[in-house]
């Protein structure tokens, strides 16, 4: 059974959406679906009400969480395949930032993720089986001004799925992280806020965030492509543990790794002279 959690602002538009349509039109597939409003998932009223259940999830109420997952194993008995997506995107310069709405992106984009993981766990551990597919970014790859902490989310991300990767090797348990680029979501719109700059010396940046789509994007990712790739990667006899889509994600991504390697390659020397 596949358990997206559509989670808050992707319910009626972008990845979450069409994901969940992907799963609903296949006949062999359950779908648990989660929202923080069922209204949200209307559009699944055009499926197979037995093949569907729809749960009221806040990924920022540990509550909610538990009350959904219960929910979930009620109907379903098991969950073969959860998916984090739940995101919320911020557009500031480092400075300039509301620390406020930054916490808000990381109990969403991060500590919602683990939670929404920590309460499917023990169900996947019983099975000595489960696919968990988390959604960072391309800019967890690599970055853009006015983009740091919606990286850092993203970053976390993918060090949080490495480590998960690892303490479930054995236990029949994989972990995906994917990293999309740009696509044509509300992402930027009603799931980001922004921050124009004004301190003088950031300039340069402040025409990028004021100009930010409130609406669907025009990024060149297709969102009904990239749920079928997640979809059927996830069913795949290997999963990739990283699986970058796009060509920002994919080029900008590796000339952002090989930089990097270059950089620490280059110290060689001077790193390892630390240890006795």
């Amino acid at each position: 059974m596949w358990c997206p959690t559509l989670g808050v602002h992707f319910t009626s538009s972008g990845f979450g959406k069409e994901l969940a349509t992907v799963v609903a039109k296949n006949q062999d597939t359950n779908l648990v679906a989660a929202a923080r409003h069922l209204e949200d998932l209307a559009y699944l009223d055009d499926f197979d009400s037995a093949r569907i259940e729809k749960v009221i999830i806040d990924v920022t109420d540990e509550a909610q969480i538990k009350a959904g997952v219960a929910k979930a194993l009620e109907r379903f008995e098991t969950i073969d395949v959860l998916v984090n997506n739940a995101g919320l995107g911020y557009f500031a310069t480092i400075e300039e930032s509301d620390m406020d709405q930054v916490r808000y992106m990381f109990d969403v984009n991060v500590i919602g993720l683990a939670n929404m993981t920590k309460a499917v766990l023990p169900t996947m551990r019983a099975e000595h089986a489960g696919v968990i597919i988390n959604l960072s970014s391309a800019l967890a790859l690599t970055t853009l001004p006015t983009m740091g902490y919606y990286s850092a989310t993203k970053y976390a991300v993918e060090g949080y799925s490495d480590t998960l990767r690892q303490e479930v090797a054995d236990l029949g348990i994989k972990v995906m992280a994917v990293e999309p680029s740009g696509a044509r979501t509300q992402w930027s719109g009603r799931s980001s806020q922004k921050v124009v700059p004004t301190i003088k010396d950031y300039a340069a940046f402040s025409d990028s965030v004021a100009n930010v789509s409130d609406s669907v994007t025009q990024a060149p990712g297709d969102p009904k492509r990239i749920a079928q790739v997640i979809f059927d990667q996830a069913n795949a006899s290997e999963i990739p543990a990283h699986l970058p889509l796009g060509d920002f994600a994919y080029h900008g991504g590796l000339q952002n790794l090989e930089g990097l390697v270059s950089a620490i390659k280059s110290r060689e020397d001077l790193s390892l002279s630390t240890d006795d």
